[in-house]
């Protein structure tokens, strides 16, 4: 499951506090409980110890709570065996295993010191005989320069000599066992921390880190101008969609450097067909000039015929001059269209009498047949759409290659638009080279010659012209036989109100 990078941060808060704090109650509430087992039983304690309470007189307690009943027992039975220092050395070594040490007063006189440095000011504050009731289960508290637990059982020796045995714990400090129980419980604590914390660098290396420094290596190839290369996108989160914008981003950037190049290539291409183009007629307007100025057109039918020739290859500039405007109002999106309402029948008829005139001259022979209602009526710019007519013929005728050219224009109607077919009888266009004739500067013959010039944008322009005007355009063709032209254009239709 894809996480979102505020749900990883939320997991992460919670990886961090609340899952080392389980882990650690946890091995504290274990620890303890496995310490509390084993220290009950290294001391023979049936009776519950708390070693986490903080309460060490209670532990204390605990600890003597055997030797002091056992004590109790031999002074009702031989209280003199209190004399004997063997004997309570013995018993002594018995405390001192749990942390304690025997004190043994006889009157006002200490006859036994377990401790073997006690002070006198610890003495001092011994109660006295039968100050408090030692029959209870208890114990007195000394608090001075070090704090003392203190058990005492008063009796009577053989010789009716009061006495009194004292068993003390020195509770200033931790027992042992607390100790290496807190040092366990510690070392639990960091290493619980480091290993949530390690898993936590781990998945934020991976989930925020690592996408991150791919972007980074990203960035620095794209500065470097380097934008062949996959940003791979693994997470859905915010990073993730980060990194796939970016990785939009070059490819939008890699299509905008590519179209560049593409651009400046047909910029270029465009300026060599214009180049040659306009080179070709020049050098025969110079040469049939040069021949009026030589005196080589001596008669008066010589000379219109060269004049005649020098005005059709001005003509034929013009026409590429202006092709080559529009050219630069289409890449700028900027064509200058006068929308309005077009008999279909008058306005097509129209064209094909300008159009014949010049299929007249070239001795082509061409053919008009206009299927639609004298009423139809579509919406378009009249001086546009007599430049696709324009272009298509004269694209037709450029590739004429029969001696006896026929050029047929059909009007159909068909539903709710109008299809205009320009069919051509010429050498046709390779099924391969078909879907791209509309491209531009896409030419069939990559090779050129002054009969086939030509800028390369003509169908190109008459794409754009039909596409503005919400039609559409396409064309058949069969080599050898030679080239149809579809285009559609939408009726007009009166809105009736009601």
């Amino acid at each position: 499951m894809k996480l979102k990078l505020r749900t990883r941060l939320v997991v992460a808060f919670i990886i961090i506090t609340v899952v080392p704090l389980t882990m650690i109650f946890a091995v504290v509430a274990g620890l303890g409980s496995y310490q509390m087992k084993a220290f009950r039983k290294a001391y023979n304690l049936t009776e519950h110890v708390d070693l986490l309470s903080g309460n060490s007189l209670q532990i204390f307690n605990r600890l003597t709570r055997e030797t002091q009943k056992e004590i109790s027992r031999i002074l009702q039975s031989d209280p003199d065996q209190f004399n004997d220092q063997d004997f309570l050395q013995k018993l002594n070594d018995n405390l001192a295993s749990k942390y304690a040490y025997m004190i043994v007063r006889k009157g006002n006189n200490l006859i036994y010191d377990g401790n073997s440095h006690i002070t006198q000011g610890i003495f001092d504050q011994l109660p006295k005989y039968e100050e408090i009731d030692s029959t209870l289960d208890g114990a007195i508290y000394l608090d001075g320069e070090t704090q003392h637990l203190v058990k005492q059982m008063d009796f009577l020796y053989s010789d009716q000599e009061t006495g009194s045995v004292f068993i003390v714990s020195n509770v200033d400090g931790l027992l042992p066992e607390i100790k290496v129980m807190m040092a366990e419980m510690l070392f639990a604590a960091i290493m619980i921390i480091l290993f949530t914390d390690a898993i936590l660098m781990m998945w934020v290396y991976r989930s925020v880190v690592s996408p991150l420094g791919r972007l980074q290596v990203a960035t620095k190839k794209i500065k470097d101008g380097n934008l062949d290369f996959n940003l791979e996108v693994e997470n859905d989160d915010e990073i993730g969609q980060l990194c796939q914008d970016f990785e939009e981003m070059r490819i939008r950037l890699k299509e905008s450097a590519e179209e560049k190049v593409q651009y400046d290539k047909e910029n270029k291409e465009l300026i060599s067909n214009i180049s040659h183009d306009l080179k070709t007629p020049i050098t025969a307007i110079k040469g049939y000039v040069e021949g009026i100025m030589d005196g080589v057109a001596s008669s008066p039918e010589k000379l219109d015929r060269y004049i005649r020739t020098i005005y059709n290859k001005a003509n034929d500039m013009d026409k590429l001059i202006d092709e080559l405007t529009f050219y630069s109002k289409i890449d700028t999106n900027k064509i200058p269209y006068t929308f309005s309402k077009i008999n279909v029948s008058n306005y097509f008829g129209d064209c094909i009498d300008e159009v014949g005139l010049e299929m007249e001259a070239r001795s082509i022979e061409l053919g008009y047949f206009n299927y639609v209602d004298e009423d139809v009526i579509i919406i378009a710019d009249a001086e546009q759409m007599r430049r696709v007519i324009n272009n298509i013929v004269s694209n037709s005728v450029k590739y004429m290659d029969k001696k006896n050219g026929i050029i047929n224009i059909r009007i159909k109607d068909v539903g709710d638009f109008i299809q205009v077919e320009i069919e051509d009888n010429g050498k046709g266009i390779p099924a391969k080279d078909l879907p791209s004739i509309f491209d531009r500067f896409y030419r069939t013959d990559s090779s050129r010659n002054s009969s086939q010039g030509g800028s390369g944008i003509g169908l190109s322009i008459v794409k754009k012209i039909i596409e503005d005007h919400g039609g559409r355009i396409w064309a058949t063709s069969k080599e050898g036989i030679g080239t149809e032209i579809h285009f559609v254009l939408r009726k007009y239709q009166e809105v009736m109100q009601e």
